[in-house]
């Protein structure tokens, strides 16, 4: 499993279930507000206990690494000063994923190398230091062995209740703002069925035990919370359902249900021409923390979405452009909020900077930090393009103002006049032509201001200013393992490629679409004016003309012609 690529089975689950979904009637959102009638009349204890651990983070490819050690995955050593970093920029809970495949001995004992659960320990200790609520559980194991338990039942099931055996009675004196996850993302792929309720079977079997066995093994065990996952940890209802029959045989209050979210999977990665977080995409969000609302919520069950983010990051976090990602982070915090359930980012190195403790990209973590106690404004975009040379307009922009007042509109630290350099009516935010002329004026190519608009609560909303010219492509040669277009780009950015054969048919991977993944098929290098084509989409290509079209954010579509030999590509500009 490539260490980046968090979920492989959700990707397949989701590709499976795209066509339907992209089938679907697009229909409105639900409403901001929850109904009354959607609020338990009384909180239980362990609902105080997950709202309390909102907001969340991952503490992801570290002691999760599958390899010798916790920097196998290329994040450095996990310090103290990491956790309190964590802890300062205002979390207040941390998941803690733990491979323990690579640190047990043989059976019959499978003891696990003291060193090893020591150094757990010892990150655990920091966090609750760091006045943390905690949790840990057996991650990539779910893939690594555990997923071969229909053939070898009976090995895998010893494996697990020893290690759960030993991991408890290590934790037992810890206190209660520690919490164990049973599996992560369980699944039984390797076991060749096909049959769900064999399936759902296995997961019950592994839920029902760890709780046995932490419940009986003494000290604070006997109410510790303990986060049983759904099959896959998944919100799919047959899931949902399952687990739910789980909870409700265990008769246990301290228990809550975990689930994992990735957004809509076309939007998520950036494939099938979904760019931007529109109706669809939003809906993707109400359905799914709907269902898991009215499954366990509603029911006094509380919930942790123990994962959530863009699939895309796992290439890199520019797959999805600035502005549609900020608008899905900020849906994202409110109506999980609204539904009563706990967030925690999924951080697998790319967020938060481990040695320098800084924020890879600040206006992300401000938009986030934003949403963990009200709404922030967005806008229609973050992008006004203007070609250079051609008279400029009035531009108009429709602003999401979520029940908040616009304040102000700045080009840097200096304000704008109402009136003179915009107006705003009706939610409607316009742009002078005067103005844009001005800030336009050195006929650079590319970002030529930042303006940001203040609301009278949560983040700011950047607007960039950007002046471009048609991208130019230039004719190409190489490999189908390094292929490169030459572009000029002209300030302008790359939305997203589609390609097809001269017949029409899709062409490349996910043929179901013309619009390609970006970044794992082809990825813009705007330093080194090229669009790379990737051996993943030359590996699902046949021999002959491949029409290409690029279609960039300033609407601009350029049409390209690649064609394919063997291992040979040649390309030319159409």
């Amino acid at each position: 499993m490539p260490k980046n690529r968090k979920s492989i089975l959700s990707l397949a689950v989701a590709a499976a279930l795209v066509m339907s979904l992209l089938s679907s009637t697009m229909t409105a959102a639900a409403a901001d507000h929850p109904d009354p009638a959607d609020t338990p009349a009384t909180m239980s204890k362990m609902q105080a206990y997950v709202n309390a651990m909102e907001p969340g983070w991952n503490l992801g490819n570290s002691l999760d690494a599958v390899g010798e050690d916790e920097t196998a995955w290329g994040n450095p050593r996990i310090t103290e000063e990491l956790i309190q970093s964590i802890a300062d920029e205002g979390y207040n809970s941390i998941r803690i994923p733990v491979t323990w495949e690579a640190h047990i001995g043989s059976g019959p004992d499978y003891v696990i190398d003291t060193a090893y659960i020591n150094r757990v320990q010892e990150v655990v200790g920091w966090a609750l230091d760091a006045d943390l609520y905690v949790m840990i559980n057996l991650h990539h194991d779910s893939w690594r062995w555990i997923s071969y338990m229909e053939n070898d039942y009976d090995n895998v099931l010893a494996r697990y209740n020893a290690i759960w055996t030993q991991i408890a009675d290590k934790f037992k004196d810890a206190p209660d703002k520690l919490m164990f996850e049973s599996v992560n993302e369980p699944r039984f792929s390797e076991g060749g069925t096909t049959n769900a309720a064999a399936e759902y079977r296995m997961l019950d079997t592994l839920n029902t035990s760890f709780h046995h066995i932490v419940r009986n093994s003494g000290g604070h065990n006997d109410t510790r919370p303990l986060v049983l996952p759904t099959m896959h940890t998944s919100s799919a209802q047959p899931d949902l359902d399952a687990l739910n029959q789980t909870i409700q045989d265990l008769d246990d209050p301290n228990l809550i249900a975990t689930v994992h979210y990735y957004g809509f999977w076309p939007f998520s990665v950036n494939i099938a021409g979904f760019t931007t977080f529109n109706e669809e995409v939003q809906k993707d969000v109400t359905d799914t923390f709907d269902r898991v609302y009215n499954a366990f919520t509603a029911k006094g069950i509380p919930v942790i979405i123990g994962e959530y983010g863009l699939l895309g990051f796992d290439q890199h976090t520019g797959v999805i452009e600035q502005g549609e990602k900020l608008k899905f982070f900020e849906f994202v915090a409110h109506y999980s909020r609204q539904k009563q359930m706990t967030t925690m980012l999924w951080d697998n190195g790319q967020h938060f900077e481990r040695i320098s403790f800084t924020w890879s990209d600040q206006q992300l973590f401000d938009m986030m930090r934003a949403g963990w106690s009200g709404r922030s404004s967005t806008a229609e975009t973050d992008q006004i393009y203007l070609k250079q040379h051609e008279p400029v307009q009035d531009v108009k922009i429709s602003l999401h103002l979520n029940d908040n007042r616009f304040f102000s509109l700045k080009n840097g630290k200096t304000p704008l006049v109402r009136g003179k350099d915009y107006t705003i009516r009706n939610g409607v935010l316009t742009l002078k032509s005067s103005l844009l002329s001005r800030l336009t004026s050195t006929d650079e190519l590319g970002v030529n201001a930042r303006l940001t608009a203040g609301f009278s609560q949560g983040a700011d909303w950047e607007l960039n200013v950007i002046q471009y010219n048609t991208p130019v492509f230039n004719d190409a040669a190489g490999t189908t393992s390094a292929f490169a277009i030459p572009v000029t780009f002209g300030g302008d950015q790359l939305a997203t490629m589609e390609a097809t054969y001269a017949n029409g048919e899709n062409a490349g991977p996910q043929n179901w679409t013309s619009f390609k993944e970006f970044a794992y098929t082809f990825s813009p290098d705007y330093e080194r004016h090229v669009i790379e084509l990737k051996p993943n989409f030359f590996k699902e290509t046949k021999d002959g003309e491949i029409h290409l079209k690029f279609h960039f954010w300033s609407g601009d579509v350029i049409d390209y012609t690649i064609t394919k030999k063997g291992e040979q590509v040649t390309g030319t500009s159409s």
